[in-house]
């Protein structure tokens, strides 16, 4: 598998990568708003998805090398322009990218923040509008700030064309090419919303965190720089791992566990004591190796647990909205997801994990069968119980201190 540094320029030029040598290019300077690593250094990878017409451009995100894409898609008008969706970090490399589809499909015309929660999209938003001033800003309902619940104009949002999304979708000003369907949920401290949004002629739906899949593979964002794969690739501080498919698959998957379950049930954590000694062994002690901390214990049936997290690649919603998010509201979560299942689409771009989910409908409704009393007589794959108990338990002492409301009955 090669390096980044040994790809040619115009390997690069094929992935929608610019070839750079300038770091300067990749930098974001903001990233202490929201300090997830790779904190001010980002690369963007560009891939189109139905030609000239849907392009996703991938970043990385994460803390403790449990890194994942976070993903902007961009769909081009019949009417000439662009709606950027769900925008990522306005890098010097990024707005070249978006850039090369301005000249040849027309100005960003719409851009659109699809959720009111999730601050990892919120940040971005305000930055990359700045470099697009003639496009207009929809946003989410119920927008908010914490620990202060500030203006979006304070939070960087262009006052003068930024908007929130009418209800009623055949009131947006992209209805001909788009329908969308907002699912708002008070959460009493703010709110969670998502904004699925389906592009008719390429049969294309987006979503926000509502539906993921993972692939077996890494991603290829992550393959630009290996380190974190072969970080979670290790079983112990002090193995070294060679750099390789295999390992980068094992690190990636292992990633996945730790990033949707936090503490699956094959993860062991080893004692403080126990973790300084192995520190001690580690070959390299460095920042960037975290001084030799490993504190992760494997259990043999890691793979197991991410076989039946991935379900064949299924679409599945992520076990935190499982558990603490969407049983706040169940009717109202299955109606969206009623009206999401009546459109005719063939396939799913998230903004997380897999950037290409080939599903139908009936794939997409069935995810939500986990809020249904009914459970058995569906065709879904629920995600093991086992693993779900670190999350379930975070759930009751969030309700036992007031924090959260306890989960509403299904349906």
């Amino acid at each position: 598998m090669n390096s980044l540094g040994s790809q040619s320029r115009v390997e690069l030029q094929d992935r929608g990568m610019s070839p750079l040598n300038n770091l300067k290019d990749w930098s974001w300077p903001f990233w202490a708003t929201v300090p997830l690593y790779p904190y001010g250094r980002r690369r963007t990878l560009r891939k189109e998805i139905v030609q000239d017409t849907i392009w996703t451009f991938d970043q990385l995100h994460g803390i403790l090398y449990t890194i994942v894409p976070i993903r902007m898609t961009i769909v081009k008008l019949s009417t000439g322009g662009l709606l950027v969706y769900a925008p990522v970090a306005p890098t010097t490399e990024c707005i070249r990218l978006v850039n090369e589809l301005v000249a040849k499909h027309g100005e960003v015309k719409y851009i659109l923040l699809p959720t009111s929660s999730g601050l990892e999209h919120k940040v971005f938003v305000g930055p990359f509008a700045r470099r697009f001033p003639q496009a207009q800003v929809f946003v989410a309902p119920h927008q908010w700030s914490f620990p202060f619940n500030l203006p979006l104009s304070w939070l960087g949002f262009p006052q003068k064309r930024t908007q929130e999304l009418p209800e009623d979708s055949s009131l947006a000003p992209f209805a001909l090419e788009f329908d969308y369907a907002i699912l708002d949920i008070d959460l009493g401290r703010g709110s969670f919303a998502e904004v699925a949004v389906f592009h008719k002629r390429s049969r294309t739906l987006l979503v926000t965190d509502s539906i993921l899949s993972v692939p077996v593979d890494p991603p290829e964002i992550l393959q630009l720089d290996p380190y974190p794969l072969l970080f979670h690739a290790r079983d112990n501080a002090w193995e070294t791992i060679e750099d390789n498919e295999d390992n980068r698959r094992k690190g990636w998957q292992r990633i996945s566990l730790f990033a949707l379950y936090f503490r699956p049930s094959a993860l062991e954590v080893a004692s403080i004591g126990q973790m300084f000694r192995d520190a001690l062994k580690a070959p390299q002690r460095s920042l960037k190796t975290y001084f030799g901390l490993f504190p992760f214990r494997w259990q043999e049936n890691w793979k197991q647990a991410f076989d039946a997290l991935r379900g064949q690649g299924r679409p599945f919603v992520a076990p935190i909205l499982q558990i603490l998010i969407l049983p706040q509201a169940p009717s109202q979560v299955l109606n969206w997801a009623d009206t999401v299942a009546n459109w005719d689409f063939q396939q799913i771009i998230p903004c997380h994990f897999d950037s290409l989910i080939k599903a139908n409908p009936r794939q997409f409704r069935q995810a939500f069968a986990f809020m249904e009393k009914n459970l058995s007589s569906s065709k879904s794959q629920p995600l093991l119980e086992e693993d779900l108990k670190f999350i379930q338990e975070l759930e009751a002492g969030l309700v036992k201190r007031g924090i959260a409301t306890p989960a509403k009955e299904k349906l």
